[in-house]
């Protein structure tokens, strides 16, 4: 009975041993861990308008989302506030057009939102398009023959 408890011993660190080995020569490169990840990106971009650009490392269209999104909801939140409170003796236009406004300003909050995961999951797909576009497959198909 203890022969066997070490025998099994043996094999466990064989094993062990072997699946190492098998996991560094298996592994992939650095570089392809580097990438963004579509569906990281896509959650930061449902958890906030912008986070998945930034996730994505695309400062500039983050902020810009960001601020089209706070433009459209401070002005859907104007007109709705225009409309509740409508007197035609204080307001330039009829009650009717204040409506109309608050409801075209929150459709473009929705696009916006939509856009901006759209572009995010998007965006994380081709992060590697430059650099894939860049390698000359010819030279590499050669290197791979002579070999």
């Amino acid at each position: 009975m203890h022969c066997r408890a070490v025998n099994f011993s043996v094999l466990f660190r064989w094993f062990i041993t072997a699946l190492f080995c098998f996991s560094l020569t298996n592994a992939q490169e650095n570089d392809s861990l580097n990438y963004p990840v579509p569906s990281k990106a896509g959650m930061y971009a449902l958890l906030f308008p912008g986070a998945g650009q930034v996730y994505n490392g695309k400062f500039l269209k983050a902020g810009l989302l960001v601020t089209l999104e706070v433009l459209a909801l401070w002005r859907y939140s104007e007109n709705s506030q225009l409309y509740e409170t409508y007197d035609e003796s204080t307001h330039s236009l009829g009650k009717g057009r204040y409506l109309e406004k608050r409801n075209k300003y929150v459709w473009w909050a929705a696009f916006i939102y939509i856009y901006g995961f759209l572009d995010a999951v998007v965006d994380a797909h081709l992060h590697p398009f430059d650099q894939v576009m860049e390698e000359d497959l010819e030279a590499e198909k050669n290197s791979n023959d002579k070999e």
